[in-house]
Formats: structure tokens, C-alpha cells, sequence
């Protein structure tokens, strides 16, 4: 019983942390001896729970507890907290677009929730599919939000990028480049990566602990907007973002 309320203690702390945290940090906080804490990472390193960052010396979440913290709230609260919201927002847009939430499950990106406005078009981001989180807007919005070196440890394969019709980022660099444009310009965009014709916006929403859970997109087809359109829809799903992230920190 204390080994488990040991290894639950630095699990809660690592997810309290945006980034990686050395193993000396950790025991001091916890009040652990280094050498228990040293046993403790390493068991969770075996089972997948932690990755270890060797150029910064210290450890943090993996994939795997975002995986698992994900897929509770999607089949429970997140769906049922955005639903409204992408309610909403089809409905002030009065737009032919299709508003749908995603949550990162590794590499991935799974579709949680989905609204169709009138006259939207047929998308494959109907509830459960799985997509290549850095081929959708989506997916680049929450991978822009999280440390360098978790998108590292989502990418250990440093060859080719998965693509569709020869379209998308093709290696870690490239994504890097649309990473930080996403930072920059607050929202992301994704213009016939998943589909030819189509397009879409994305904006992230966070938990307590600034953690990217979920995103906002919104997908329609590229004829039917221009550069104004764009923005017109990234600054909707960013505000819708923003608005569930309120959700999930329980202000008003």
C-alpha cells in the first residue's frame, strides 16, 4: 500500500508539471528517498506510465495516462461539456460547416463529439474515428500546445511522416514549422491534408493543469471561404476552445 500511494504521488505531481521533472525535484517534494523514487520511475518506465527525457535528466507523463485520463472523459464528460458549445457555434455561424470535438490519444487525434450545420458536408470525422493527429487541425492545435520533447516521445520514428494523397507535413521538422505557426497565430488550420477538398480550423482547450485535453475544429469546404473566412472560423472554434476550458476549470 505505501509503494502505491507512493507511485500515485508522482504521478500527480508529473501531471501538475508542464514539462519534465528530475527525479531529484520529485523526491524532494514528495518527502522520498531518491534511491525509492529512482525504483519507482523505473518500474513506471517498464510500464509505459513515464517517459524519461535523458537530455534534460528528468521524467515525465507518457502518452499512455493522457490515453487513459482521455478516454474517461470522452465517454463521460468532456462529450457532454462541449456538446452545447458546438451547438452554439453552428448555430451563430450559420455556415455550411461541421463542428466537432477531438481528444489526443497518442499519436492520434479521436473524435468525441460532432455537430453538422445546414448544408455541411460529409466528413470522416464522425464519433470514434481515429486520424493522424498531425495531418488534422485539431490534432496540430493540442500538439502545439505540449513540450517539445512529448511530441518527440509521440514520434519516435524520425523517418517519414504518415500522409494522405502525398499531402501533409512529411517529416518532424515540417511539423515543427506548422507547430509554431499554430502558436503563433492562436488557432490551427489544415487545408486538404485529410481530405482534398476540404478544410479546417482548430483550437485546444485545457485542463486545470494548462494541459491540451480536447480541441475544437470546425471543417468545410475550401471554395466555400477565403483569407477572411479563415480567420472568421479560427477565432469561432478558438473562442469555443476557450469556453469549454472555462468548462473544465469550473468558472462560469
Amino acid at each position: 500500500m505505501p509503494a502505491a500511494r507512493s507511485a500515485l504521488g508522482v504521478l500527480r505531481l508529473l501531471a501538475a508539471r508542464s514539462g519534465p521533472v528530475p527525479a531529484s525535484t520529485i523526491a524532494r517534494e514528495l518527502g522520498m528517498p531518491r534511491s525509492s523514487v529512482y525504483q519507482l520511475l523505473a518500474v513506471m518506465l517498464d510500464e509505459g506510465f513515464v517517459v524519461h527525457y535523458p537530455e534534460d535528466h528528468a521524467y515525465g507523463l507518457s502518452g499512455l495516462v493522457a490515453e487513459i485520463g482521455t478516454s474517461a472523459l470522452q465517454s463521460e464528460r468532456l462529450a457532454r461539456l462541449a456538446k452545447p458549445l458546438l451547438d452554439r457555434l453552428v448555430r451563430d455561424l450559420k455556415l455550411p460547416v461541421v463542428a466537432h470535438l477531438a481528444v489526443l490519444s497518442g499519436a492520434d487525434v479521436v473524435y468525441a463529439a460532432r455537430v453538422q450545420g445546414f448544408r455541411a458536408p460529409t466528413t470522416v470525422s464522425s464519433i470514434g474515428v481515429r486520424l493522424p493527429a498531425h495531418l488534422t487541425a485539431t490534432g496540430r492545435a493540442m500538439l502545439a500546445l505540449l513540450p517539445p520533447g512529448q511530441v518527440r516521445a509521440l514520434y519516435p520514428n524520425r523517418g517519414a511522416l504518415i500522409r494522405r494523397h502525398d499531402a501533409g507535413p512529411s517529416s518532424l521538422g515540417e511539423l515543427d514549422s506548422i507547430l509554431a505557426e499554430t502558436r503563433a497565430r492562436g488557432w490551427a488550420v489544415e487545408e486538404g491534408d485529410v481530405t482534398s477538398e476540404y478544410g479546417s480550423a482548430g483550437a485546444s482547450a485545457l485542463d486545470r493543469n494548462g494541459y491540451p485535453v480536447a480541441a475544437i475544429g470546425l471543417t468545410f469546404r475550401l471554395v466555400a471561404t477565403d483569407a477572411a473566412g479563415w480567420s472568421t472560423l479560427g477565432d469561432a472554434a478558438r473562442r469555443t476552445a476557450d469556453a469549454l476550458t472555462a468548462r473544465l476549470a469550473g468558472r462560469a
